[in-house]
């Protein structure tokens, strides 16, 4: 099975923190340059320290905000004007918990923004790139509610839905250049995000921390949380040549959660 990764370059947003830096390590064991992607510059030149460059990557960060999509925009173009991403790996921060109910209007509106709208820029802009190499992986990380809604994640469910669909509108079109478009959906997986919807619900049921987690772990079949690793493992798979032929797939990585095909 060929997972090598040498000469390919990826770009890794949210790659501070979570399964995003989790990806951009994994990547990097593989053999490829990773290009690092978050707002906080002092946080992207400590990971930066954390890659491999056995064999011989180059790798490198831009600083860029998804709130700002005006400021990204800017920011891959200069990239995509002299440089190739082979494979980009779209990971962003859930919307805050609530009821989609008590959503206010603005708040879908930003989410859809820092997810939809901002993954449509970077693809437009990598995307010339990867046809040119004949190799190309574009990988969403988003989430299990696209198969069924989380409690209490309104404007994430809705706006994860929407990238769902997007990415398997971009798989049909972009197939028959040799670039596959696929969705990674982690369950509960121990980030910063997950503690804090774990210590929410404790606040909202007068539980324990440990209590609301516990609650987690026992609607989870393997009975436990997964680590951000575990997932980065899948994301490497499909942006490797051994998964040329994977196109178009919500891909759970829930320990056997979500409770649908």
């Amino acid at each position: 099975m060929e997972l090598d990764l040498k000469g390919k370059r990826a770009i890794v947003c949210g790659s501070t923190q979570g399964i995003g830096n989790a990806s951009a390590i994994e990547l990097a064991l593989l053999g490829a340059s990773v290009t690092l992607v978050a707002r906080n510059e002092e946080k992207l030149r400590s990971v930066l320290k954390e890659l491999s460059t056995g064999q011989g990557q180059a790798h490198d960060y831009l600083v860029a905000d998804f709130e700002l999509p005006d400021q990204l925009k800017q920011v891959i173009q200069r990239f995509a004007k002299d440089r190739t991403a082979h494979i980009l790996i779209n990971n962003t921060g859930g919307p805050p918990a609530g009821t989609a109910l008590d959503a206010a209007p603005e708040e879908f509106l930003k989410a859809f923004s820092s997810h939809l709208i901002c993954g449509q820029i970077l693809v437009q802009a990598l995307v010339p790139g990867m046809k040119a190499e004949k190799y190309g992986r574009i990988i969403n990380v988003i989430s299990t509610s696209v198969k069924i809604p989380i409690r209490g994640l309104g404007v994430s469910n809705t706006i994860r839905g929407a990238v769902a669909n997007w990415s398997k509108t971009l798989s049909l079109e972009l197939a028959p250049f040799a670039i596959t478009v696929n969705n990674v959906l982690p369950g509960t997986t121990m980030t910063g995000r997950l503690e804090t919807i774990i210590s929410n619900n404790a606040a909202k049921t007068g539980k324990s921390v440990d209590e609301a987690k516990q609650k987690m772990i026992d609607e989870v079949p393997a009975g436990r949380i997964s680590e951000p690793h575990e997932v980065a493992a899948v994301v490497a798979f499909l942006a490797s040549p051994a998964a040329s032929y994977v196109n178009g797939v919500n891909l759970p990585v829930d320990g056997g959660r979500t409770g649908s095909l």
